[in-house]
C-alpha cells in the first residue's frame, strides 16, 4: 500500500482552518494527542502550519509536555522558522534542566545547517536566554557573532537580551561596552521613513528600549555585590522605570545596607511624579523597613497598599506581619493576619514567628494548633518559629516535644537551625553538657551559629572550661569573627582574669580583628535616627546629653546603682558608670524623650544583645516617665512598661 501524503497543491480537499481551531480548543494533552493521530491519518500532519502548531500547544499551553513536543519537533520533514523558534524557546525557559539549556542550543546549531531557514529577530533572545542561563560565555560571543552578521545588533529586543547575556555571565566589561555603544553611540542611521510621525514613534521606542539596558546594567552590578558601581548607573540614568527603582532599593536591601534602601524609596516619591510604587516595590522596601523599626515608615506603605488597590495576597501580607512583628506591633500584625486568607504556610510562619520574637510562646503554640486544626501542614519553618518560641520562654519540656514530634511523628529531617534553636534552649536553661551533646550528635557539621549559642550559655551561667572549649572551636571554624574572642574575654574578666584578657585582646589587635559597636536607631517622625555607643556626632548632641544627666540623676534618686560588672574593663568604678550612660540603647531613647510629648511610645532598634544595665535601668526610665518603651535588640523583644519587661528578666 502506499504512503499517504499531503500535498497543498494537488489535494482536491485543501486543509481548512478547523484543525488549527481543534488545536486550539484541546483540554488536555491527549486531546492534542487524538487530533495528532488524525492528522497523521490523513496526511495532514505534513503541512507546516499545522505541525507547527501542534508544537506551539504542546510547548506552551498550560497542559504542556516538553518531552511530547520534543518528539513533536524530531519527526517534523522540515521544520520552518516558527518551529525551529518554539522548541528553542520552550526548552530556554527550562532554566532548572541544563540538559534542556543545552539541547535549545544544539537545536540551534541545527538550524543553522539548514539549508531552508534562517534564523530571525525572534531566534536570538531564546538562544541567548539559554547562554545566560547556562552561564556559556563563549558560545554567546559566537552567537554574538551570528547577530551582527544578519544585521540584527540593532534590535531593541536582541540587543537587550545580548545585554543580560554578559550580565549574568559576569562579563560587566563586554557587557560595558555594548551598553555604552548601543545607548550612548550615534545610531542616527536607524531613523527610517521621512514623517515626523515615523521619527517620533522611533524616538520613542528607542527610549523605552534604553531604560531597558540602563536596568540590565544596573541590575547586574547588583548581582556582582557592586552597588558603588551600580548607584553611579542609577543615578546617570536620564530615564527611570518603576523597575529601575525597584532594583535599587532591593540590591540595598539585599546586601544589608537597609538606609540606604529607605532613602531610595523616598527619594522615588520626592524625585519622580511619573513613576509610582508598586507590588514588587513594597515587597522589595519592607525588609528594609523592618529591620531598620521603622515603624510609621511600614504604616505608610500598607496604607498606600489599600489606597491604590495593590492586592495585599498571601506574600505581601506576610512581609507586613513581619513588618509590624519588627517593629514592635504584633497587634497589628495580628490584625493583617485576622484579615489574609488561612491557607497558606507563609502566613501562618510569619505571624507565630512574630508571636515567637515577641516572647508570646503561648500564643505562638495556640496559632501553630489553629493551624494544623485549619488543615495547613506546618513546615520546617514553622517548627523553627516555635522552638524560638519555646526558648524565649523557657518552655524546656515544650521545646523537646516538639523537636520530637516533628522527627518521629511529621517526619521532617531537622535542619541545623532546629539544632541550633534546641542547643539555645538547653543553654538559657543551664542544660550545658546537653547541649554541647546534643551538637556533637548532629548528623551535619556544626556552624558557627550554634557554637555561638553555646558559647553565650557559658558566659550567662559561668561555666569557663566548656566556654574555652566552644570558643576554641569558633576561632578554627571562623578565625576573623569577633564574636568568640570578645565572648571569652568576657568570661575571664568577670572572673577578673586580666591576664588572659589582655592577651585576647593583644591577639585580635594583631590579627586586625574589631568587635562589632553597639548601634541602635529610633524612628521620629519618619526620620530614622542612628546612634554609636559614646555617639556624639548628632546635632542635637548637647541635648541629649543633657538628658542623659538627667536620667541619672532621676535613677539615682529612687536608689538605683549601675551594675558596672557589665563594663568589662579594668578602670575604676566612675569610670565605668560613665561608659554605662553612653550605651546606643540610652543615647536613643535620651533623643526619644526630648523629641516626642510626654506619653508617646518609644521604639528602639539595637544589632547587639541589651546588657543588664540597660535592661534594668530602662525598666525604671520607663515607670518615672510613664513611657512604653520597645526595645528590640539581636534576640528578641523588650516591652518596658511601668518599671516591668515582657521578657520577665529572662533573655
Amino acid at each position: 500500500m502506499n504512503p499517504i501524503t499531503y500535498n497543498p497543491l494537488t489535494s482536491i480537499n485543501p486543509p481548512t482552518n478547523l484543525p488549527v481551531q481543534e488545536i486550539t480548543k484541546c483540554k488536555t494533552i491527549d486531546n492534542l494527542k487524538q487530533i495528532h493521530a488524525k492528522l497523521i491519518k490523513t496526511g495532514q500532519i505534513l503541512d507546516p502550519l499545522l505541525s507547527a502548531e501542534l508544537l506551539r500547544f504542546s510547548s506552551f499551553s498550560s497542559h504542556r509536555d516538553l518531552k511530547y513536543a520534543r518528539l513533536l519537533f524530531y519527526n517534523m520533514n522540515h521544520p520552518n522558522c516558527f518551529s525551529y523558534n518554539t522548541i528553542i524557546r520552550a526548552l530556554s525557559e527550562s532554566s532548572n534542566d541544563v540538559d534542556g539549556l543545552l539541547e535549545a542550543l544544539t537545536i540551534y546549531i541545527l538550524m543553522l545547517h539548514d539549508e531552508f531557514v534562517s534564523p530571525n529577530r525572534f531566534t536570538f533572545p531564546s538562544v541567548l536566554k539559554a547562554c545566560a542561563q547556562s552561564g556559556n560565555l563563549d558560545v554567546g560571543k559566537q552567537v554574538h557573532g551570528q547577530v551582527v552578521k544578519l544585521g540584527l545588533e540593532k534590535d531593541e529586543y536582541v540587543t537587550s537580551n545580548l545585554l543580560k547575556m554578559y550580565v549574568m555571565c559576569g562579563a560587566m566589561k563586554d557587557a560595558f561596552f555594548l551598553f555604552d555603544r548601543r545607548v550612548k553611540g550615534n545610531d542616527d542611521d536607524d531613523v527610517q521613513g521621512n514623517g515626523l510621525t515615523a521619527i517620533n514613534g522611533f524616538c520613542k521606542r528607542r527610549q523605552e528600549g534604553n531604560v531597558v539596558l540602563w536596568n540590565v546594567m544596573v541590575d547586574g552590578y547588583v548581582g556582582l555585590g557592586d552597588l558603588r558601581a551600580a548607584r553611579k548607573l542609577f543615578d546617570e540614568m536620564p530615564e527611570r522605570s518603576v523597575v529601575s527603582w525597584n532594583g535599587m532599593i532591593a540590591g540595598y536591601a539585599q546586601q544589608g545596607k537597609f538606609k540606604d534602601a529607605v532613602q531610595v524609596f523616598r527619594e522615588m516619591q520626592r524625585m519622580d511624579l511619573n513613576v509610582r510604587p508598586n507590588y514588587i516595590t513594597l515587597l522589595s522596601v519592607l525588609p528594609a523597613i523592618s529591620h531598620l523599626g521603622a515603624l510609621d515608615l511600614g504604616k505608610w506603605v500598607h496604607l498606600y497598599a489599600e489606597k491604590n488597590g495593590i492586592e495585599i495576597d498571601d506574600v505581601l501580607g506576610s512581609a507586613l506581619i513581619d513588618m509590624y512583628s519588627k517593629c514592635g506591633s504584633i497587634e497589628k500584625a495580628l490584625q493583617v493576619f485576622e484579615r489574609l486568607p488561612k491557607n497558606s504556610t507563609v502566613t501562618w510562619n510569619a505571624i507565630i514567628g512574630g508571636l515567637a520574637m515577641h516572647g508570646c510562646a503561648k500564643m505562638a503554640i495556640d496559632y501553630f494548633l489553629r493551624m494544623e486544626e485549619m488543615g495547613v501542614e506546618p513546615s520546617d519553618v514553622t517548627y523553627i518559629s516555635i522552638l524560638t518560641a519555646c526558648s524565649h520562654a523557657s518552655m524546656v519540656c515544650e521545646g523537646k516535644l516538639f523537636f520530637d514530634r516533628m522527627v518521629r511523628v511529621v517526619g521532617l529531617e531537622p535542619r541545623i537551625e532546629h539544632y541550633g534553636c534546641m542547643v539555645d534552649l538547653l543553654g538559657r536553661n543551664g542544660l550545658l553538657k546537653e547541649a554541647e551533646e546534643l551538637i556533637f550528635s548532629m548528623p551535619m557539621k556544626p556552624d558557627d551559629v550554634i557554637f555561638k549559642a553555646l558559647l553565650g550559655a557559658c558566659k550567662m551561667h559561668g561555666d569557663i572550661e566548656m566556654g574555652k572549649r566552644v570558643a576554641k572551636h569558633l576561632m578554627e571554624m571562623a578565625p576573623c569573627d569577633s564574636g568568640s574572642y570578645v565572648a571569652l574575654s568576657n568570661m575571664y574578666a568577670l572572673l577578673g582574669n586580666w591576664e588572659e584578657v589582655a592577651q585576647l585582646r593583644l591577639l585580635m589587635k594583631n590579627m586586625d580583628i574589631r568587635k562589632d559597636p553597639g548601634c541602635s536607631w529610633i524612628e521620629i517622625e519618619g526620620v530614622i535616627h542612628e546612634f554609636l555607643v559614646e555617639d556624639s556626632s548628632h546635632p542635637h548632641a548637647k541635648e541629649i546629653s543633657s538628658m542623659l544627666q538627667e536620667i541619672s540623676n532621676r535613677l539615682s534618686s529612687v536608689g538605683y546603682q549601675p551594675d558596672t560588672t557589665q563594663v568589662l574593663l579594668k578602670i575604676d568604678e566612675e569610670e565605668k558608670q560613665s561608659v554605662l550612660y553612653y550605651h546606643s540603647e540610652k543615647i536613643a531613647i535620651a533623643f526619644g524623650l526630648i523629641s516626642t510629648n510626654p506619653g508617646t511610645p518609644l521604639q528602639v532598634v539595637k544589632n547587639l544583645r541589651i546588657c543588664d544595665d540597660c535592661h534594668s535601668s530602662i525598666k525604671l526610665i520607663s515607670k518615672l516617665y510613664k513611657r512604653q518603651i520597645v526595645v528590640r535588640d539581636r534576640k528578641r523583644f523588650h516591652h518596658f512598661k511601668e518599671g516591668a519587661c515582657s521578657c520577665m528578666d529572662y533573655w
